[in-house]
Order: C-alpha cells, then structure tokens, then sequence
C-alpha cells in the first residue's frame, strides 16, 4: 500500500500541530474502482429493486408477508457465509409466498470497547486492517448471493460503506449504539432501501422514533462520491423506516405491553407503527438458545393478531454457539460457526420458518 505519512507526525501546518495520534495514511479504492473490478449484472440491479419494493409494500401495509432477517451475527468468511445463503434459499422457496426473507451480512460491527471490526475493517482475522480486501469480499459475496436470490441486509455503520455495496442492500438496520447518532440518521436519510432502527441499549424506543422522523427529513452533510472525491451531500429523506425493538439494559422487549408501547412512541411523532421485534440481543438475554422461546411467543401473538410486527430478526449460523476469535489464528476456527455473537444453527432456522408459516 501508498503510505501518505509525513517522516514526522509531529507535522506543523499554519502553526497548528495536526496528525500527532494518525501512524499512517493508506490509499482506499475509490468505489467506481471497485465496480470495474466486480461489476452487477441487469438481472441483479433488477432484483434489488424488486425486493426494495416488497418491503415497502410490506411497510405500507399493501403486502401481509412477514419480512425475517436471519443470519450470521456477522460474516467473517464468504465461502461459509455463499454456503449459508444457498441452504437458506432452499427455505425461502418454501415459505416465500408467506415470508420474506432477507439474509443478515454483517460486514462490520461496533464495539463497546474494543476487538474484531468485521470483515471490511480486518478480513485476515489478523489486526492487519486490509480494508481494501475487505471490500472487495464484501461486494463478491453480495453479488454472489443477489445472483442465487437472496435479498441482503446489512448494519449501515461506517458512513462511506454504502457508497462502495449499497446497490446491492435490499434492507438496512441502525444498530443500538448509532440510533442516536445525528451522523447515522443523516446517512439514512440519503439511503436508497428500507432501514430499522433499533431502540437504544438502555431499551428507550423514543430515540429510534425519533430517529425515523430525522432521517425522514432532507440533510446536508460531507460525503464522498463513486468517485473517491470529498463533496457535499443533500439528501431527499427517507420515507421508508421502522423500529426495531431489541430489548435493552432493563430486559426484553419483545411481550404485547412493550410493543404496544413502541407503537405509541411511534404514534406520538405521527408515524405508521412499524415494529420489528429482533429475537437476539437484549430479547434473548444475549443466550442464543432463547431465541426460538422469543419467536415461539411472537408466532402466538401473531396467531391473535396478524398486525403484532412486520417481522423479526435472528441470529443464525451453519453450526451453533460461537467460538474465540485468535488473531492471525484463523485456520484453526471451527467452519460455520460464529465469532461474535452466538447463533442457532441452520435447522433450527429451518424448523422456526416453518413454523412460522404455518401460523400465518
């Protein structure tokens, strides 16, 4: 890589000392680089609209499918994450007339403190942050798996990201941490699909109300182009958001009480009360095993009420459980199994669509 750093980073500029914590500059591909190198096809650009426009019919309520985001906590290998993709094609074949399913690919993940930021930010497994690289397996396992038909959703958490794959999102999710982050609802207001926003880790569902109107709204903010270019961004607003109820520091969220609660925080700023409810995370009590009693509860809400949520998110892997990440180990990490979050395995998955199906 071209290294952009001065000999001294101690460099002085009109008087000011500037760069004294910055190591290094690297060179990034620009995205229009990136699109040369792995370009979509017609039927894959026609493909993401289409799902875009399911899940807004979904939103509008012209559309009584349940939307289901499942997938690896986050994806740190793409032959294991194709794999996945191609058995869960198998289950949306036989549900999709009741179910819309979205394939979860995470590329990167916040961290409260410190670790591993994903597949973008370090796709060796080894602290060597080859970001380059990362995006390029990130836009190959997306067109790989739009090309098979399977609609993905991703966590928008770095603001230039979607400049590089975000032709290739069908959904989007603002995570815990961000939803009360004046950046990310900017950014959102600027996306071209569907996005959730989560309640916030201490479980307010206001701020993820709040944030829907935000990004609703127009916004002008610094940006890059295809380009690479820094520039100016003015947004439209985006129309087509939801809450995403994921439980919070004082417990699930998940039950009747807590989701006609949302829907009045929800009312309160005049919005349609679209809920997600995530059977992960706070909801589960962080044990992936309590994921299927989450979605049990939820299918006999649904059963009682077809109107109780616009669908649900879970965590979900080719093997069950996680294991320790050791960087520059990554041979010796077990296939399909997770290194973030814990996850039920491929038929579990199997056995709660199913169930859910036949609810519906």
């Amino acid at each position: 890589m071209t290294s952009y750093a001065s000999k001294d980073n101690n460099e002085i500029i009109n008087g000011e000392v500037v760069n004294v914590n910055i190591k290094k500059f690297d060179k990034l591909i620009t995205p229009v680089d990136l699109f040369k190198t792995l370009p979509i096809t017609a039927k894959i650009k026609d493909f993401v609209i289409n799902k875009r426009s399911e899940i807004q019919e979904i939103l509008e309520g012209k559309d009584n499918r349940k939307i289901i985001v499942v997938g690896p906590c986050s994806i740190h290998d793409i032959n294991q994450a194709k794999e996945y993709g191609r058995q869960l094609r198998v289950i949306s074949d036989v549900v999709k007339d009741k179910i819309l399913i979205v394939m979860r690919v995470y590329f990167e993940k916040p961290r409260t403190t410190v670790g591993w930021k994903g597949l973008i930010n370090d796709p060796d497994l080894d602290n060597t942050f080859n970001i380059n690289k990362g995006l390029k397996q990130a836009r190959e396992l997306l067109i790989y798996l739009n090309s098979i038909e399977i609609p993905c959703g991703y966590e928008v958490l770095d603001t230039f990201t979607p400049q590089y794959i975000s032709e290739l999102i069908s959904w989007g999710a603002i995570g815990a941490r961000t939803t009360e982050s004046q950046v990310h609802r900017q950014l959102i207001s600027g996306c071209s699909f569907p996005v959730g926003f989560k309640n916030s880790r201490t479980g307010d569902v206001d701020v993820a109300a709040e944030a829907i109107v935000s990004a609703a709204h127009p916004h002008c903010f610094y940006g890059i182009t295809y380009t690479g270019e820094s520039a100016i961004v003015h947004t439209t607003g985006n129309q087509n958001c939801h809450v995403i109820l994921r439980g919070g520091k004082g417990g699930p969220n998940y039950e009747l009480m807590h989701v006609n609660k949302a829907k009045d925080a929800m009312r309160k700023q005049k919005l349609i009360t679209n809920v997600m409810i995530d059977c992960s995370h706070g909801n589960s009590g962080k044990n992936y095993k309590m994921q299927p009693i989450v979605f049990d509860y939820i299918c006999s809400q649904l059963s009682i009420n077809r109107n109780y949520t616009i669908g649900m998110m879970i965590e979900s892997n080719l093997v069950e459980g996680k294991q320790k990440l050791i960087f520059g180990e990554k041979e010796k990490l077990i296939y399909g199994k997770s290194i973030t979050d814990s996850c039920i395995n491929i038929n579990t998955t199997k056995d709660m669509m199913l169930k859910l199906y036949h609810v519906l």
